[in-house]
């Protein structure tokens, strides 16, 4: 279904949203919740509705319409039980109605969409919006001792950086993402073992699927062999740095790989991470992926983070960008070899967060600028509105000029409310 919108349309649908605060800025308390001797249970809910309105540059090749626009929700139940000392459950469970042409721009959003898991406990209920139903996770989770066992759809998130998260190998955010909450779980085991005070041991299985475009998600409902994953990190603080180092095979291709956290003179955080990729394909060459970062949060709460990314596989010149997607680029979605993102946040009152994020493909010089303001409407309510902006050559017919050249202008208003 197109969402179209005229400039009449699309201010009006923001101010259609902005109406929605009457509702959503009330009190709300926890929808269940009970403790007793032989356990607890807590029952919480989350719905976000927004309106998004999207240009396009005026290109026919890439894009249907220059403008799009229309009006999404997500409502999520969250359920944290336990039984015992030793056994605990999760289950996260959410609700989509978002207009088709809207929903590849939702994952910087923090929508989970396209995550590599089982399709059978989720389903669509419309052609003409995207109306998914979905477990978004379902885990067990039995603690003892030094040992921690977690089963069933589950986070899974080994990156140390922010914005560029090589090492985060399963439904990773992307950089320009601000909300954050929630990372789509992915079908896993995993085990963490405390080895001391300051180290640990996780050895982490993940099941992988295939590519089903007919199907409900876009994934197979049963597992396949080729696309498992099996990883070990091993972490410990030394020096008062955190080092870790990592290896397996992620997706049938081997892995190695390390990251650091800590801080420098009690004043500038260090963070690093990445990885070297070596393809089961001989064919192939390796790949490596680097991330590096700086930060500093000053007691006026003004916050600044710098982080550089390198790609090996992505292209060295735009040129190269015809090629790239028939290349072994990994999984990552950037095109460039080269990354920088500067990020700054303030909070201006109490109620007021502010944050801003450039982020530049050093090899087509084009930049993404995205803008992020947070109000809080009560303790259970907020609003936010985000705004991004393309810096970069458009694209030509079908021969693209630059990567953020390809993105649209952006704005989004969002109404979250916690029940």
């Amino acid at each position: 279904m197109n969402h179209s919108a005229t400039p009449l349309k699309t201010p009006m649908l923001l101010f259609s949203v902005v109406l929605l605060l009457i509702t959503f800025s009330i009190p709300a308390h926890a929808l269940y919740e009970r403790q007793t001797d032989q356990g607890s249970i807590d029952l919480r809910g989350l719905v976000r509705v927004f309106g998004t309105a999207n240009k396009y540059p005026d290109n026919k090749f890439f894009y249907e319409d220059e403008i799009e626009s229309g009006v999404a929700a997500i409502a999520r139940l969250i359920m944290h039980a336990q039984a015992g000392q030793h056994l605990g459950f999760e289950l996260n469970a959410y609700q989509t109605l978002i207009p088709n042409s809207m929903v590849s721009r939702q994952a910087s959003l923090g929508t989970p969409l396209d995550v590599e898991r089982n399709s059978s406990p989720e389903g669509s209920f419309s052609n003409d919006r995207y109306a998914h139903l979905a477990i978004d996770r379902l885990n067990a989770r039995w603690s003892h001792d030094r040992l921690d066992l977690i089963i069933g759809r589950q986070p899974v998130n080994l990156a140390t950086t922010f914005y560029f998260t090589p090492n985060d190998f399963f439904a990773p955010f992307a950089a320009q993402t601000f909300y954050r909450v929630y990372k789509p779980g992915v079908d896993a085991a995993r085990a963490e073992v405390r080895l001391g005070d300051l180290s640990q041991l996780s050895l982490i299985g993940v099941l992988g699927y295939r590519r089903d475009p007919s199907g409900d998600t876009g994934w197979k409902d049963y597992p396949d062999s080729d696309r498992a994953s099996y990883l070990g990190r091993v972490s410990t603080v030394f020096h008062d740095f955190e080092w870790a180092i990592l290896g397996g095979v992620v997706r049938d291709d081997d892995v190695i790989g390390g990251s650091l956290q800590g801080e420098l003179f009690q004043w500038l955080g260090v963070r690093s991470e990445g990885h070297i990729t070596y393809p089961d394909d001989p064919q192939l060459f390796s790949r490596t992926d680097l991330s590096f970062g700086i930060e500093h949060r000053w007691e006026s709460s003004l916050n600044m983070r710098l982080e550089h990314f390198y790609h090996s596989s992505g292209a060295g010149s735009v040129a190269e960008y015809s090629t790239i997607g028939t290349t072994s680029q990994g999984e990552s979605g950037y095109l460039g070899r080269n990354y920088t993102a500067f990020g700054i946040s303030y909070e201006f009152t109490p109620l007021m967060n502010a944050q801003m994020l450039a982020i530049a493909n050093l090899t087509d010089h084009s930049c993404l600028l995205s803008f992020n303001s947070v109000y809080s409407l009560s303790d259970e309510a907020e609003l936010t509105i985000n705004l991004g902006v393309p810096l970069g050559d458009k694209p030509e017919g079908a021969e693209i000029k630059s990567e953020f050249g390809l993105y649209p202008w952006s704005m989004n208003v969002e109404v979250r409310s916690y029940f």
